[in-house]
């Protein structure tokens, strides 16, 4: 299934792609991209020879119905893992062993440092946890990738794609050997993924923000609510208000 999804992706969208001679013909490697897009972790397998697994939430492959199991035989086809993310520190170690086990196999491991996507197509701080402890368990190198308007072909909260053409930047290996068995130095930690959300920054272009996405997310919502609370005071009080 992985190759006639991304056959047709290609065919559909035509996206474009720089630096795929960065990647490995064989064995263990991380790809840690910047996140705008729902549609992200089919674009980027798409244009690659070999398998990357990135890790899913576990209700894509559990929902019940016909749909339910069409949609997960659909994520376990284009390599999407599930884990149940539910438990807060847990559901990150399950997560952190998922991607061990997956690069202790020879393969390719996708990961989002920013934890979730961009609510406004900046790039975020990157979250210490996932990436820097499994590149420093495994010694696995770290490829950073940029993913190029996929935030344009798939809006958060639409359906329907845009015929838009899409773009990926690879970059070259991060080496953080230097680093192994450091894996329980928080300063490491933060190290070594600042380091990888720069050489990010640089293949993306984006602005970046010094914040974690999700705190900028709440942020976002409660500035809506706020707004939404003054039209409506402001309804209630303008002409004609009784």
């Amino acid at each position: 299934m992985k190759f006639s999804v991304g056959n047709s992706l290609k065919l559909a969208f035509r996206p474009w792609v720089e630096g795929l001679e960065n990647i490995p013909a064989e064995g263990p490697a991380i790809l840690a991209s910047n996140h705008l897009s729902f549609s992200d972790s089919f674009f980027l397998p798409a244009v690659l020879d070999r398998k990357v697994t990135f890790i899913a939430k576990a209700e894509y492959f559990t929902s019940p119905g016909v749909k339910g199991k069409l949609t997960a035989a659909f994520f376990k086809g284009v390599g999407q893992l599930p884990v149940d993310r539910s438990g807060g520190r847990g559901a990150g170690e399950a997560a952190i062993k998922s991607g061990i086990e997956v690069l202790e196999r020879g393969e390719l491991f996708g990961i989002y440092p920013e934890g979730t996507r961009s609510p406004d197509g900046r790039l975020y701080r990157g979250k210490p946890g996932g990436l820097a402890r499994v590149t420093l368990a495994t010694g696995a190198p770290v490829i950073p990738v940029a993913m190029i308007d996929t935030e344009k072909v798939q809006p958060p909260g639409k359906i329907v794609p845009k015929m838009i053409r899409p773009g990926i930047r690879i970059g070259k290996p991060l080496d953080f050997s230097r680093y192994h068995g450091m894996e329980g130095d928080r300063f490491i930690l933060r190290s070594v993924t600042d380091e990888v959300m720069y050489e990010i920054m640089k293949l993306s272009g984006q602005e970046y923000v010094d914040i974690y996405a999700t705190a900028a997310k709440r942020q976002l919502a409660e500035a809506a609510k706020k707004q939404a609370e003054a039209e409506k005071a402001a309804r209630k009080s303008g002409p004609g208000a009784r």
